[in-house]
């Protein structure tokens, strides 16, 4: 039941109780939280149950970026809550619905506040400006009862108790010291006394006031619990835990052709990262988070000239609060990376899709090996960060035409001693550099690969010929240099639909299902990076992708609809 106490912003933690990489429990009007500040300080306030089994989160692991369950290992994102990795399923980027309740959070005084459904300011604490924070003392009685009590509380003669609108007792002494006092009503028959003490008197004793405050308040829950315990007990407080509502701001109607920008943000920072790349800070028009991504995750930015673009995201994990893109200006541009380079400016408003992540990022491997060439680095970069941060085993491989070509320093910065920079190697050289770096593959070892489609076939080549399995080798296309036939037509029937289509020469199957009212989501529409990807139940298939490694394509039970065709007369497709 909401009353009128969850619209109000409670004291529920002192700053104290949030050190470095610890996770702290609190209790609100029947429901738990788990408490817990992140490396870049922000506070976050969660319920306090992993989404899997409802193990509580405040025994979890804090790492500064992201917060892992205990039992098994689930992780979520500063922020947003959002899930980024699911142990048991190592090789799949968890669904974006998987996330966590969060509550609002305050932190002024020296106190962490929160409210279920608070909004504006916390209550002015007008002469409080230099106060410190009281121990808190925890009571077996209900608020208001603890209320009234403390309206007779007394730290020196002359005190004088006033109850204020919200609840919260002043108490002020003759000599000018006054002590601000606040019930947190974690249940119904539980509560627990916060304050903050301004000494205003010249000449005392800061320590031995403190030490007063807490003699007298631990005499006085003696007496409190002593008279409450003569009341009949209430009903415990029922907290019940709702659905998660979709955290999207300015939300637009969706596109007709699936390619949906639902998010608005800012361009915060441009800077030139390297030679003819420029990275972009995209931030939250409102609010102070975006939906949680994985390492790997790219979104669509639609440009002001009408063109929807991919791009990956190289932010480290739990920076929830902007995302970060490279754009490397091509010298064939279709009008996307020039509109970015030329006219995309600070303080631009631009549409992006929600994170989408067809290129997950294993954390269970013994050891992973990244391989980037050029602006290929983007979506690695995100991968390395989160693995160093985990201290996980690692190798980086940047392969660039000179220094100047070195993108993003800074982040690499961070996880130098597993960078390896290759610089200006012919493409002899590189094939050289690459049979060594995978020469040996091995138990649970994992290579990731990203950059201009001639480099990367060569390392999927020399992977195989080295022995490591398609399984191991994970790669994606930056775009399709592959030549597209059109030409003929067939019939796809949909299993689950019952409706049988004909696909004519000139048309992709993704065009003729929209077409007929079908909105199959997609991204890059080149069949590079695996967004439109569908079932094939039976027919053969006429691959043009670069999504699909040579044992899936084989295998012919999937279709990038976008480019890929029948070789058949007929597939039948699992929509």
């Amino acid at each position: 039941m909401t009353t009128e106490l969850h619209s109000q912003w409670i004291p529920i933690a002192s700053s104290s109780d949030l050190p470095l990489r610890h996770v702290y429990q609190a209790k609100l009007l029947g429901r738990e939280f788990a408490v817990w500040r992140a490396d870049d300080g922000y506070v976050n306030i969660w319920e306090n149950r992993c989404l899997h089994r409802g193990v509580r989160l405040s025994i979890g692991i804090n790492d500064g970026r992201e917060l892992k369950c205990q039992y098994h290992g689930w992780r979520y994102a500063n922020r947003t809550a959002g899930c980024t990795y699911i142990p048991a399923h190592p090789a799949d980027a968890p669904a974006r619905t998987i996330c966590n309740n969060t509550y609002p959070a305050q932190e002024a005084h020296g106190l962490v506040w929160c409210g279920e459904q608070a909004v504006g300011e916390i209550p002015a604490l007008d002469g409080f400006e230099t106060a410190t924070t009281l121990r808190p003392i925890p009571i077996n009685a209900p608020r208001d009862f603890v209320i009234e009590a403390l309206t007779c509380y007394s730290m020196a003669d002359g005190c004088a108790g006033l109850v204020n609108e919200d609840g919260s007792v002043t108490v002020t002494a003759g000599d000018g010291s006054a002590v601000r006092l606040f019930v947190q009503p974690c249940d119904s028959n539980h509560s627990v006394i916060r304050g903050v003490v301004n000494r205003a008197a010249q000449g005392a004793d800061h320590i031995a006031l403190l030490r007063t405050h807490s003699q007298a308040l631990s005499a006085l829950r003696r007496k409190i619990e002593a008279q409450a315990a003569q009341l009949e007990a209430l009903e415990p407080m029922s907290a019940p835990i709702g659905r998660v509502a979709e955290d999207l701001v300015d939300i637009p109607a969706a596109s007709t052709d699936g390619r949906n920008a639902d998010l608005r943000v800012q361009v915060a920072a441009k800077e030139r990262t390297a030679e003819g790349i420029v990275s972009l800070r995209l931030e939250p028009l409102t609010g102070s988070r975006l939906p949680t991504f994985q390492p790997g995750a790219h979104i669509d930015v639609h440009l002001q000239n009408g063109l929807v673009r991919q791009y990956s995201l190289t932010n480290g994990p739990g920076e929830t609060d902007h995302y970060t893109i490279g754009v490397k200006r091509e010298p064939d541009s279709r009008g996307g990376s020039t509109a970015i380079h030329d006219s995309v400016q600070k303080g631009d408003v631009l549409a992006i899709s929600v994170p989408r992540n067809n290129f997950p990022l294993r954390r269970d491997a013994v050891n992973t090996i990244f391989v980037a060439g050029g602006i290929g680095v983007t979506p690695l970069l995100s991968m390395a960060r989160t693995l160093n941060s985990q201290n996980l085993g690692f190798e980086f491989h940047y392969f660039v035409q000179s220094d100047e070509h070195v993108a993003f320093k800074q982040a690499i910065g961070e996880f130098e001693q597993a960078a390896s920079l290759h610089k200006g190697l012919s493409p002899d050289e590189t094939v050289a550099v690459l049979r060594k770096v995978l020469a040996e593959p091995g138990h649970a070892r994992h290579i990731y690969i990203c950059g201009p489609g001639p480099m990367l076939e060569a390392a999927r080549q020399v992977a195989s010929n080295c022995g490591w399995s398609d399984e191991a080798v994970h790669f994606e296309y930056f775009k399709n240099t592959v030549e597209l036939d059109d030409s003929n037509s067939f019939e796809i029937d949909l299993a689950r639909s019952a409706v049988t289509l004909t696909v004519p020469a000139g048309q992709t199957i993704l065009e003729v299902l929209r077409e007929n009212g079908i909105n199959m989501g997609s991204s890059c529409e080149q069949g590079a990076c695996g967004t439109c990807r569908c079932g094939v139940i039976e027919g053969d298939v006429l691959h043009q992708d670069v999504y699909l490694s040579d044992s899936e394509k084989a295998e012919g039970k999937s279709i990038m609809t976008c480019v890929s065709r029948a070789k058949s007369d007929r597939l039948i497709l699992d929509i």
